[in-house]
């Protein structure tokens, strides 16, 4: 039996764009990035066609929650062998503390979970999936 995660895969040919849409905090660095390919008011929302795959990697490899990867087609490659050897932190305005690079998660409950590429932490307190950024300081009007 399956995890329950939502996964949807979108084609150009070339690459395959992977959205796992419960990771997803709405940065909307995607739509700013390359709005022709992402474009949240219409079916499918994300068009692959638009962008080369150099240009849509490029982005993916920005998405603050991870909620984008991508696969190639031929199978050479994917986001997860993009990894920067470095670990970076930043502090979002208005939103969630971002970490780029492979993370070890000790939970309170003592579980570890493995993170890489971009995991973001909650910064407004009213995350349902803390200690991760869900969104929710969109709706709370978080300044922090």
């Amino acid at each position: 039996m399956g995890t329950g995660e939502i996964i949807k895969k979108y084609e150009n040919g070339e690459i395959k764009v992977v959205w796992k849409p419960q990771k997803c905090i709405h940065s909307g660095i995607c739509v700013t990035a390359l709005p022709k390919v992402y474009r949240p008011e219409e079916k499918p929302w994300i068009k692959p066609k638009e962008a080369s795959a150099d240009a849509l990697i490029d982005q993916i490899k920005k998405c603050p929650s991870g909620a984008l990867g991508y696969e190639l087609n031929d199978g050479s490659a994917n986001q997860a062998a993009e990894i920067s050897q470095q670990t970076e932190i930043q502090v979002t305005a208005k939103g969630p503390l971002l970490i780029r690079g492979e993370l070890t998660v000790t939970l309170p409950d003592g579980k570890i979970e493995k993170k890489s590429n971009a995991t973001a932490f909650c910064r407004c307190g009213g995350s349902r999936n803390k200690p991760y950024c869900d969104g929710t300081h969109l709706t709370l009007q978080f300044d922090g």
